[in-house]
């Protein structure tokens, strides 16, 4: 009953990449390693997410289809329609790859923390569990039980901020942006695992199958301030825990058991498992999402069948899951791998926010709903934002 009450709409689905690992591990590393002073990253994050999302949600209303068969629908020239079938596919797989890879590398974290004394292939049984969920559609029931424990652990996280009595000076001063020395790819992972690419796809297609109206837009907002608001303030409550537990201490983090030193002012000798049970369920519940919520993408932009069953649907979402589990599988530390992936989300998302703001100033296909001078403005701060920051880390890097 009590998620009937909280699930306004398909918005919950998108705020649930704030409560996957990869928020709990990328916001634990930027409180412990810079305090406070990335708190001004995932307020534009939220920001941006909001903007996105609202832009995503409001043509899944009027045109009543995703964004996936909106390009194949507006792009008519041939050269230019293949060249952008290719680059979103690609960045589709690569994103949710690295993504998913995440999901298996945290669910086995929070597996290594319940059971330290097992020595088994924690990615391997993942894949296999969200193999059969997957292949037998009956993911929903499953889905359910673990965003139950998500659930809990968020209310652990609200609790502990709480509890801990967080800098409120230091947290404030944090929403001034700066960027400490070394802090640029953690923005762009905090970025990255806030404002999803994939959910832009995924939250055209469910809204168009939740709402049929222009009538409804005021609920469909709502159901986006609502539940991206709320992942929101639980971020901040992680990076705050984080900061109040490790900033300017020697504790390297590594694993789950590491990362729950932050929950100990609330929960003690039970930190460390309500953080397994956490990322377990986050990891599982996110590594069945993100493999079908390629299929989707990459099938409405290829015209394909969405059938659940469709030899084609279901060859897309497997081949996501085989990367995920070679990732997770690697040898690297799942805590890398979790971060990669959302730095890996932060630089592929300039390239779909700007096909979204294309697709939005359509005005045969939306009509008076198309963007407003001031959508396009926020729309293109997200885009120059996150192009400048996805710039400077791959010149970094290279």
């Amino acid at each position: 009953m009590i998620f009937k009450k909280l699930s306004i709409g398909p918005a919950v689905l998108v705020a649930a990449a704030f409560i996957g690992p990869g928020t709990v591990t990328t916001c634990t590393l930027a409180g412990a390693n810079f305090g406070y002073a990335l708190i001004w990253a995932l307020v534009f994050s939220v920001a941006a997410c909001i903007v996105l999302q609202e832009m995503a949600a409001r043509l899944g209303v009027v045109a009543q289809q995703g964004l996936g068969e909106t390009l194949r629908q507006v792009l008519v020239q041939p050269l230019v329609r293949y060249s952008v079938f290719v680059l979103v596919t690609v960045a589709i797989f690569i994103g949710n790859s690295a993504y998913q890879g995440g999901n298996i590398a945290g669910a086995s974290l929070g597996l290594d923390a319940l059971f330290p004394e097992l020595s088994l292939s924690w990615p391997l049984l993942i894949s296999l569990i969200t193999f059969a969920a997957l292949f037998s559609g009956s993911y929903k029931i499953l889905e359910k039980a673990l965003l139950a424990l998500v659930f809990l652990m968020s209310l652990a996280f609200f609790s502990t901020f709480i509890l801990t009595k967080p800098d409120l000076s230091a947290l404030f001063t944090g929403v001034l942006p700066s960027l400490p020395e070394g802090a640029l790819l953690t923005v762009v992972a905090l970025i990255g695992t806030t404002v999803v690419p994939y959910n832009l796809f995924l939250h055209s297609s469910f809204v168009s199958n939740r709402w049929h109206s222009a009538d409804d837009l005021p609920k469909v907002r709502k159901d986006i301030y609502f539940s991206i608001g709320l992942g929101g303030l639980l971020s901040i409550a992680v990076i705050s825990t984080a900061a109040a537990a490790f900033f300017n201490t020697q504790i390297q983090i590594n694993s789950a058991a590491d990362m729950s030193i932050q929950l100990e002012p609330l929960l003690g000798s039970w930190a460390r498992i309500s953080m397994g049970l956490g990322l377990f369920a986050a990891g599982i519940s996110s590594a069945v999402t993100a493999p079908l919520a390629a299929a989707y993408a990459i099938s409405g932009i290829l015209g394909w069948s969405t059938d659940l069953k469709s030899k084609r649907f279901r060859i897309i979402w497997l081949i996501v899951l085989i990367i995920g589990f070679s990732l997770a599988s690697s040898g690297y530390r799942p805590i890398t791998i979790i971060w990669f992936a959302q730095i890996a989300n932060g630089i592929l998302l300039p390239l779909m926010a700007g096909f979204l703001l294309y697709v939005m100033n359509q005005s045969e296909l939306l009509g008076k709903y198309k963007n407003t001078l001031l959508h396009n403005l926020l729309g293109l701060i997200v885009i120059l934002v996150t192009l400048v920051l996805s710039a400077k880390s791959l010149w970094s890097a290279f």
